[in-house]
């Protein structure tokens, strides 16, 4: 285990927002799954390629930069140990047997200079306490004119999920929740900030590309919105207001969610951003 400087998130993700995320592994996928195709694509990961993945959680996406790079190998580096403990048990199960994982901060876990030729990441890059220096880490762990590519989120109200809980407003301590602003889910929703930060750190050819996608978030509007709630943000929520309280906020949002209801579950839509760099030595060394 790295060190870690980022030690509010590695509680968090150590803690009982990354013990549920590794319980509810295959429903979090079928959440994100939508957005695995063009982050893959937009990596331009060869069969003999060297891959990182950033913040990889349960490592769905690890295993999946592993299976294409066939004759080369992907590294899954995240904060949490529980969700760390389910990525290596599906790699077994999956027979995916040119991965490994490890636990650790990308902001100054101590990386290779040049020691991989992609770096990727799923919602993984918005929690750093310092930016550009978790993207310069990142960047000279990147071999020369390595491709960096990264999903993270839009603006808040472009994500159904958060609106549907936004319409809540009147029972959930809602102020400030979804906001731009970090470390957080949100703190990339600027494209600006995104360019800023990574030419700052020594990346070249900053392109920021909205993608959108659907992904299913329950069987019907009752589970979907149990499953909200007993995630990190709905948990948070949660706890601020009292017991007859939460009754309510559950019955509300299964009401929201109902118009998202078909007969193959409940689908809601994410809006992200797909950022993709290449390291540049030019004027950093």
């Amino acid at each position: 285990m790295g060190q870690f400087t980022n030690t509010a998130q590695a509680e968090a993700w150590n803690g009982y927002e990354g013990a549920q995320w590794a319980r509810n592994q295959e429903r979090w996928d079928a959440v994100n799954d939508g957005f695995n195709q063009p982050l893959l694509d937009a990596a331009a990961i060869h069969e003999s390629y060297t891959v990182l993945d950033v913040s990889c959680g349960a490592g769905r996406t690890t295993r999946l930069a592993a299976r294409l790079a066939v004759r080369g190998r992907a590294l899954g580096l995240d904060l949490s140990g529980p969700m760390l403990g389910r990525a290596r048990e599906s790699a077994v199960r999956e027979g995916v047997d040119n991965v490994a994982f490890v636990q650790g901060d990308a902001q100054v876990h101590p990386l290779d200079d040049g020691a991989f030729d992609a770096v990727i990441s799923r919602y993984g890059m918005t929690f750093f306490t310092d930016p550009v220096a978790a993207f310069t880490n990142l960047r000279r762990a990147l071999h020369p004119s390595g491709r960096l590519a990264f999903i993270c989120a839009a603006e808040a109200e472009a994500n159904e999920w958060l609106t549907a809980l936004a319409s809540l407003q009147d029972l959930l301590p809602l102020d400030g929740f979804g906001k731009a602003g970090g470390p957080g889910m949100f703190s990339l929703t600027d494209p600006r900030l995104i360019r800023e930060l990574l030419t700052a750190a020594g990346f070249r050819e900053v392109d920021v590309q909205r993608i959108e996608a659907a992904g299913k978030w329950g069987t019907d509007a009752a589970d979907a919105a149990a499953f909200l709630l007993d995630s990190g943000p709905g948990r948070h929520l949660l706890d601020q207001v009292t017991l007859p309280a939460q009754d309510a906020v559950r019955q509300a949002l299964t009401a929201a969610l109902q118009q998202h209801y078909t007969d193959d579950g409940v689908w809601l839509r994410s809006s992200s951003w797909l950022v993709t760099a290449v390291r540049d030595d030019s004027a950093h060394s």
